[in-house]
């Protein structure tokens, strides 16, 4: 299978699983399967916000400070940069699809883009249990068993960041997932919708901004802003010491789109 041939190429682990072995695993699953992809070695979050919430708390322990502000309001002085109500010598751009709120202000023409995405709680039918999440690749949807219930996503939507949801995809998923596994009803009133920033060669825009000292650029990570965090933030603060970087940071610049 490819999808086997391809983890394997980039050293991860793969199961091939028959029928009786979902059935073993997931016992709560219903479906004539043909088989299942088993990937033990990836994690979960079960609850992001909590994540984010224990980053925090670490972050203050260490020593450093949050500051509300407007990062519209970011102009550079002749200390280093500032923003209503805060001075730092140097600045990190880290916003997300809003970056370019920023980025373009200041002169820059990055194409960033954004795919939105869209998930939705559901509370499970009766005793039923989902241990791991489960992609089903044909009909494009995930179910996950998150501390608020059953999560459902689906695939990316590409629109406009600021234009209205339009979650047509959880609506024609929904019913889809409801004969993979017993879900209840709906925990969330609505869908919730995401925007994630995207740039035309999947890389993030990582590092220096070429024509401000002491400005940095980190945005673009698409989905895999929580995977790649901890290994974006470990690349700039060695870039922005003057250590030698871990990994090449050439691919990242800013610059490559003249």
């Amino acid at each position: 299978m490819k999808e086997v041939e391809r983890a394997s190429q980039f050293g991860v682990p793969s199961e091939v699983l028959k029928p009786s072995a979902i059935a073993a695993r997931e016992p709560h699953l219903s479906g004539d399967f043909t088989g299942a992809i088993y990937l033990p070695t990836p994690g979960f979050v079960p609850d992001p916000g909590a994540l984010a919430k224990a980053y925090t708390a670490l972050f203050k322990r260490k020593g450093g400070r949050f500051l509300v502000s407007d990062a519209k309001t970011l102009e550079q002085d002749a200390k280093g940069w500032r923003v209503r109500g805060a001075a730092a010598r140097e600045a990190v751009v880290a916003l997300g699809p809003w970056s370019d709120l920023v980025f373009r202000r200041l002169g820059y023409s990055i194409p960033l883009g954004v795919k939105r995405g869209y998930h939705l709680h559901l509370a499970p039918g009766g005793n039923a249990v989902l241990h791991e999440p489960v992609l089903d690749s044909d009909l494009g949807f995930v179910l996950a068993p998150m501390n608020r219930g059953i999560r459902l996503t689906t695939g990316v939507e590409f629109a406009r960041r600021d234009a209205p949801p339009t979650p047509v995809q959880v609506q024609q998923a929904l019913p889809r997932a409801r004969a993979l596994f017993p879900l209840g009803e709906a925990i969330d009133a609505k869908p919730w919708m995401g925007a994630r920033p995207c740039l035309p060669d999947m890389l993030p825009v990582i590092g220096q901004a070429p024509r401000h000292a002491g400005l940095w650029f980190d945005f673009g990570h698409q989905h895999h802003g929580l995977t790649l965090g901890p290994a974006t933030g470990r690349l700039l603060a060695e870039m922005m010491t003057g250590q030698a970087p871990f990994a090449d940071p050439r691919p990242f610049a800013a610059d490559r789109f003249g």
